[in-house]
C-alpha cells in the first residue's frame, strides 16, 4: 500500500510539474495551441467515458448470475461493443478533428520569421513585407492577432522547434525549409525549446517568446533595424572585442563586426536572457560566457578564452550589455 501511494505521489508530481504558464501546452496564447488543446480534453473525456462503460460492463458481467449470458448473446455484445461502437466513435472523432488540421491562411502582406537552429543557438531573421531583414538571435517576438509564418530549417543537425502555448512543434531538417503558422492571442512572455536531441547542450537550448500588442511590436521592429548604440564610456570594452578577435564570428550592426558563425549581437543587451534562454542577462553570466562558454553550454562551438584578462571580459560584457 505505502509502494502505491508512492506512486501515484509520484506521477502527482510529474504532472504537476508541467503546469507552469511559461513552457505549457495548457497556458495556451495561440490559435493553434489552443485547438490542441480542446481536441485533447474532448478526447481524454472521451476516454473516461470508454473506461467508466468498460469497467461498468466489467463489473456487470462479474455479478451476474451464472448462465445468463448465452452464446448469442455474447456474440452480439462482442459484435457492438467490439465492432460497431468502436468504429463509430473512430470516425465521429476523426470527422470532428480534420478542420483542425487545416493551416491558418496566409496572405503576401504578413510576417514571416526565418529561424535556423544551431548548437546550441537559434538564428533569427525577421522579413517584413517590403522591407530589408533584420537579424538576431535566441528571442522571438511577434505580434498579437496577426498571422506570422515561421521558415524553419537547420543548419548542422536536426532540430525540433516548439513552443507549447503557441503551437505544436515542428522539425527543422538541413537543407530543407518546414513552415509553421500561427496566430498569437494575447500578450505575455512565454519560452519555446528545442524538442529533438542535438548534442550535448540539447537541454540547454531554449529561447524566450514575447507576444506584443502590434503598435508595441512595431516599434520594437523598428528600434531592432537600428544600428547598434553603444553606451560613450565603453570605448575599452570595443577595443577588447575586437583585439579579441570576436568580430570573426559575431556581427554588430553600425560597426566593423561581420561575423556569421555565431549569434548576432546588435541589440544583447535588450534581450531578457543570454546563452539560448539559459542564463539571466547579468554582467556576471556575460562575464562567464565570454571567458569560458564551453563551462556554461558543454559542446558550444565557441572556444573559451583563459588568455583574457578579467578586465577584458568585463570590458567586453559592459560594451554588450549597453546595447539595446
Amino acid at each position: 500500500m505505502r509502494g502505491v501511494k508512492a506512486s501515484c505521489g509520484a506521477a502527482a508530481l510529474l504532472v504537476l510539474g508541467g503546469c507552469n504558464r511559461h513552457q505549457s501546452a495548457l497556458t495556451v496564447f495561440g490559435e493553434e495551441a489552443a485547438t490542441v488543446r480542446h481536441l485533447t480534453i474532448v478526447m481524454l473525456v472521451g476516454a473516461i467515458v470508454i473506461a467508466a462503460a468498460v469497467a461498468a460492463l466489467m463489473i456487470a458481467a462479474v455479478r451476474a448470475p451464472e448462465g445468463r449470458l448465452t452464446l448469442s448473446g455474447g456474440m452480439r455484445l462482442i459484435g457492438w461493443a467490439g465492432g460497431v461502437v468502436p468504429v463509430v466513435v473512430l470516425l465521429g472523432l476523426l470527422l470532428y478533428s480534420l478542420p483542425a488540421m487545416r493551416p491558418l491562411p496566409v496572405a503576401n502582406g504578413d510576417l514571416r520569421i526565418a529561424v535556423e537552429g544551431e548548437q546550441f543557438w537559434w538564428r533569427v531573421q525577421y522579413q517584413p513585407p517590403g522591407a530589408a531583414p533584420i537579424v538576431t538571435a535566441n528571442e522571438i517576438r511577434v505580434p498579437v492577432g496577426r498571422t506570422v509564418q515561421f521558415d524553419l530549417t537547420a543548419g548542422d543537425v536536426i532540430h525540433s522547434f516548439w513552443i507549447p502555448g503557441l503551437a505544436g512543434k515542428m522539425d527543422m531538417i538541413p537543407g530543407r525549409t518546414n513552415r509553421l503558422i500561427v496566430r498569437a492571442t494575447r500578450p505575455g512572455t512565454f519560452r519555446g525549446v528545442c524538442t529533438e536531441f542535438c548534442g550535448l547542450s540539447h537541454a540547454l537550448m531554449a529561447f524566450d517568446v514575447v507576444a506584443m500588442e502590434p503598435a508595441t511590436f512595431d516599434a520594437w521592429l523598428a528600434n531592432e533595424r537600428r544600428p547598434a548604440a553603444p553606451a560613450p564610456d565603453t570605448a575599452a570594452g570595443a577595443q577588447a572585442f575586437a583585439a579579441n578577435g570576436c568580430a570573426g564570428c559575431h556581427a554588430i550592426a553600425g560597426t566593423p563586426a561581420a561575423g556569421q558563425i555565431g549569434p548576432d549581437l546588435t541589440h544583447l543587451g535588450s534581450r531578457s536572457s543570454l546563452g539560448a534562454g539559459t542564463q539571466p542577462m547579468t554582467r556576471a553570466a556575460l562575464v562567464r560566457f565570454i571567458k569560458d562558454a564551453p563551462a556554461v553550454k558543454p559542446g558550444a562551438r565557441m572556444p573559451a578564452y583563459p588568455q583574457m584578462s578579467f578586465n577584458d571580459a568585463q570590458a567586453i560584457a559592459a560594451y554588450l550589455e549597453s546595447m539595446k
